[in-house]
């Protein structure tokens, strides 16, 4: 280093200068440190090479997925401080030499010697600590470099494999650095850049790209959405509480570490920062490319493209071929195919239209059909100009085809912002609120109609299926057409869609007297206009998602005098104004999750009101007024934990209510006899005739003899939780639930709830050996509807009192048999003879921590087959030996007790032995998981059965000790996975409900 001659020097040229005694000492210990600093720069030219050769090692590490540890983090950066400091030492000499100094002044030279000997130890000091012996690196999960993206092959299509190939071009030439892909909406560019991608990830080394990113930008920039994928793909956690800038900090930096790279944005429609966004502009990674998709020229120019690709239509042979496959073999007959020929030309090439209009005339085999499709395709009016004029009458065409108001509720998922998946329930409870469904049908009827509506869509591909179950969406393109047909329409669906638009308050300028549907829903709205907007006809105002909002001026609502559906439902309101009774046109009154709700208007008034929900409000009491909203079919209540009043005589009035749901409310209904001075009790229910859909939660079990309860049979679906603290999971025969919980059943009568219930849970209850003797004594028949019986949480044994028995199975139907915390259940047979099950329907069989159960069934007394029994799962029952106990007086040795079973799973069952009698084989077995089972060594599986098995879990010991014949046990060895820690949880871990495991 240039500071080790530098200080010398100076010091030497002073000191010779210097020839008073007293200054002698300074001279003699400048020279002295000659030696300090000559070690201190060959000691630091030592550490700058251990540095640099470990960023060389990290550096190689992390390309391999591997990421540095802490320590060595903490010791690179020391260095860089301890070299920094050297370097400020050098200046502040160099500085020095500029300046002539007399002799007094060059006192200060001399400090440096006992900096340099602190110098050198530190230098000795990082030269230790530069020494791991753990590794420089830990590893981290992989990110793989290319991931496969599902999509359609192009493979077939001349004019796009064409493209994908010019693409591949691109990306081997290093002038090329942003590539842009635009065209038409729905013209294949989504679809051209998965084929790129999955081609890159087949052959890794036909190019140089590294590792392919994909993000999905969409119409709403969300640029944090856009970073989350990023960050995704890279295997990078991303905070709740960072910021935008921080977490693009650490993408650039992840990023710049990356020799090569390629990042694909889908679906751009304006420009975006880079910088914002954390990566790295191409111009300054020289191993970095981007491609990006968008409809526009002008956002590919704006984002600086080197090249710019547009997407081509399909030429005619391509499109008939894709039409073909979309319209099915009527497209091909003789009659039909010039005219299917002709609609597949006027499709002009766009994939998105064609696979439209295939889709729409598949299956329809008369020629009339063809010859009024292609007239009306043909004479189909432009209505608006540029590039987007074929996508929208292609897609018009579609909309034009449906029937009566099929259209409008087309029209109507254009409210929802883009890509949001919609609750199919909650759609057909708007189109019933603005009369497109009949209102005068019950709403089981009305809502099979309404899913048939949407079924309708979705085969006219103007639907498709959402993220989850029981939800639908509607593709971008599809939303934008349906937004543009609303917004020209003069009639009955002109709208003002706003959604997911990321505002924060609402302009009274865009609410015009034309509109017929205003959304606003899921953006950060805090305040709306606090003066009288004039939408005279707006019939749906849809305010929900908008959370920060928390008022709704008087005056507002006084603008919307037609109003049908008002939703502000996870707003943080906390009261109405009183201008909501002037809503006498209202139908739907939404204000779910609206949790600083507490007080709500006499809604009296609404007399039309057919839909309120207070689900998770804030209420104490219900409403006044309510006993005069003689319309109203669905009341939802659920999750209202401080509802504590219902008064007399409000419920029974409503005589249109065909739902009220009181899930997880806090307020129990009393039975007769037992209810408090004013409140409302279980008998008033009674009252309600068209009642078909009920959950509510009550303070004890009904008694027959006081209540006239044969209304119960007439519900389609109830829910029913008896005790203080009844509660339980959902279900599969959920549709007519009992849930009984912390009640004494001696004194009890059941047999009314299991004639109509599908499903039982009887949860902490004592008592039960004598209520089943008394259910046996007293039934007349079989409780048929039963298809599912929990017990848990009991002291009982099951066992029959004095010998009684029932002589018929009382429980012909039952499929599911769950047995959960049972102390004194020696064996089900018990049970079974109490009831005289034969367990011909029974398809699901689990018990749980049972500790004196010795064997499920007792195989030839009472049971002679379970032929549907397809899952058994048996686990912590300390004492359990064998599974079935085969009776010894059996006149015949059926093949198997389980042809069926496919599914079976033994947990923390210490002294289990024995599944079956030797040799039995069960040849339906897919799936096997044994856990701490570890005096268990055969299964019912043999050459003839292994075939069927699909997975074995279970440890390693336990297999390998397993009896098997060799070719029987190296066929099942890919099937085998050892088992994890998470599968051997004890019982405190597993979830509970109220002492239920479910």
């Amino acid at each position: 280093m240039e500071v080790v001659a530098s200080i010398l020097g100076s010091a030497v040229a002073e000191g010779g200068h210097v020839l008073c005694g007293p200054f002698c000492s300074k001279i003699n210990n400048t020279v002295k440190i000659q030696s300090n600093l000559q070690a201190l720069e060959k000691e630091l030219e030592v550490l700058i090479g251990l540095r640099d050769d470990m960023i060389c090692q990290l550096a190689l590490a992390e390309k391999d997925g591997k990421v540095p540890r802490t320590q060595v983090k903490a010791w690179v950066r020391s260095v860089d401080e301890f070299i920094f400091e050297v370097d400020l030492m050098q200046e502040s000499v160099r500085a020095k030499e500029k300046k002539h100094y007399c002799f007094y002044s060059c006192c200060p030279q001399y400090r440096h010697g006992s900096k340099v000997a602190r110098m050198l130890k530190e230098v000795q000091g990082l030269k230790s600590a530069g020494i791991f012996p753990a590794g420089l690196v830990i590893a981290n999960p992989e990110a793989k470099s290319v991931e496969h993206i599902p999509g359609p092959s192009i493979e077939h299509q001349t004019t796009a494999s064409k493209t994908l190939g010019k693409l591949m071009k691109l990306l081997d030439c290093d002038e090329i650095r942003r590539i842009g892909i635009w065209g038409l909406g729905g013209i294949g560019k989504t679809t051209l850049v998965k084929n790129l991608n999955n081609i890159l990830k087949r052959d890794s080394s036909a190019h140089r790209s590294g590792m392919v990113i994909w993000a999905t930008v969409s119409k709403e920039l969300n640029l944090r959405w856009v970073q989350a994928q990023i960050a995704e793909r890279l295997n990078l956690d991303v905070k709740m509480e960072e910021s935008m800038q921080r977490l693009g900090i650490r993408l650039h930096e992840r990023l710049l570490r990356e020799s090569n790279f390629l990042l694909i944005l889908d679906d751009v429609w304006e420009t975006i920062d880079l910088d914002s966004l954390g990566v790295p502009q191409p111009e300054d990674h020289g191993g970095s490319k981007i491609i990006l998709t968008s409809r526009s020229l002008e956002v590919c120019m704006a984002m600086k493209t080197d090249v710019e690709v547009r997407v081509d239509l399909l030429n005619d042979d391509e499109a008939w071929q894709l039409f073909s496959q979309n319209a099915g073999v009527a497209a091909s007959k003789d009659p039909i195919k010039p005219f299917a020929q002709a609609i597949a030309r006027e499709c002009k090439g766009l994939p998105l239209a064609i696979i439209t209009m295939g889709t729409a005339m598949r299956g329809k085999t008369n020629v009339k059909l063809w010859k009024h499709a292609l007239k009306e395709w043909q004479k189909s009016v432009p209505c608006i100009k540029g590039i987007e004029k074929n996508v929208y009458n292609s897609l018009k065409w579609s909309y034009d085809a449906l029937e009566g108001n099929s259209k409008y509720c087309f029209l109507y998922c254009s409210l929802f912002p883009e890509d949001f998946s919609i609750e199919e329930s909650e759609l057909v409870r708007y189109w019933l609120a603005e009369g497109l469904i009949d209102e005068q049908e019950n709403h089981e009827d009305s809502f099979n109609r309404g899913i048939s509506l949407i079924e309708n869509l979705k085969d006219h591909c103007l639907l498709e299926d959402g993220a989850s179950e029981g939800t639908v969406k509607i593709h971008d393109v599809v939303r934008d057409v349906a937004i543009w047909i609303a917004s020209s329409l003069e009639n009955r669906c002109k709208s003002l869609v706003r959604s997911g638009a990321g505002l924060t308050e609402v302009s009274e300028t865009e609410l015009v007297n034309s509109l017929k549907r205003v959304s606003f829903m899921n953006n950060s709205i805090t305040k709306l206009p606090d003066c009288k907007v004039h939408c005279p006809e707006t019939l749906t105002l849809l305010l929900q998602g908008n959370f920060p909002l928390g008022r709704v001026p008087e005056k507002f609502l006084d603008g919307f005098p037609a109003l049908r559906v008002l939703n502000l439902s996870g707003t943080r309101i906390h009261s109405l104004p009183l201008s909501l009774l002037q809503l006498h046109n209202c139908r739907a009154l939404l204000l779910r999750d609206c949790f600083y709700l507490e007080d709500l208007p006499a809604l009296g008034g609404l007399t039309k009101l057919q839909d309120l929900d207070l689900s998770a409000t804030s209420i104490r009491e219900l409403p006044r007024g309510m006993e005069n909203l003689s319309n109203l079919r669905r009341l939802n209540l659920s999750r209202t934990h401080y509802l504590k009043k219902i008064q007399a005589g409000i419920i029974c009035r409503l005589s249109s209510l065909e739902i009220l749901d009181m899930t997880l409310s806090d307020y129990h209904w009393r039975v007769k006899g037992q209810e408090d001075e004013g409140q409302t009790n279980f008998e008033e229910l009674g009252c309600l005739e068209r009642l078909l859909v009920l959950s509510i939660r009550l303070e004890n079990i009904p008694s027959q003899g006081t209540e006239d309860l044969t209304w119960i049979g007439r519900l389609r679906s109830f829910q029913f939780f008896i005790g203080p603290t009844a509660n339980s999971l959902p279900t599969k025969h959920d549709e007519r639930r009992v849930t009984i919980s912390g009640i004494d059943l001696s004194g009890e009568w059941i047999g009314w709830l299991l004639t109509n219930a599908s499903s039982l849970i009887l949860n902490n209850c004592w008592g039960l050996d004598q209520m089943l003797e008394t259910l046996v004594i007293d039934s007349v028949g079989a409780f048929a509807s039963l298809k599912s019986l929990t017990i848990a949480g009991s002291r009982s044994s099951l066992r029959p009192i004095g010998g009684c028995a029932a002589h018929d199975d009382l429980l012909p139907n039952l499929e599911e048999l769950h047995l959960h915390d049972l102390a004194y259940l020696g064996n089900i047979s018990g049970l079974v003879g109490y009831l005289g099950l034969r367990f011909s329907k029974l398809r699901l069989m689990e018990v749980t921590q049972c500790p004196r159960l010795k064997y499920l069934l007792t195989y030839g007394s009472f049971i002679l087959a379970l032929p549907n029994l397809q899952e058994i799962k048996v686990s912590f029952c300390d004492n359990l030996v064998e599974l079935f106990c085969y009776y010894s007086e059996l006149n015949f040795t059926p093949e198997t007790v389980v042809p069926n079973l496919r599914n079976l799973e033994l947990k923390n069952l210490p002294k289990l032995r024995t599944i079956c009698r030797q040799k039995e084989s069960w040849q339906c077995l897919e799936q096997v998981k044994v856990i701490k089972c570890n005096l268990l060594r055969e299964l019912p599986l043999t050459a003839q059965n292994a075939d069927t098995v699909k997975e074995i879990i279970g440890e390693l010991q336990w297999w390998n000790l397993l009896n098997c014949d060799q070719d029987t046990k190296s066929s099942l060895h890919p099937c085998f996975k050892q088992a994890k820690g998470k599968m051997e949880l004890g019982p405190m871990e597993m979830q509970k409900i109220d002492g239920t495991v479910l």
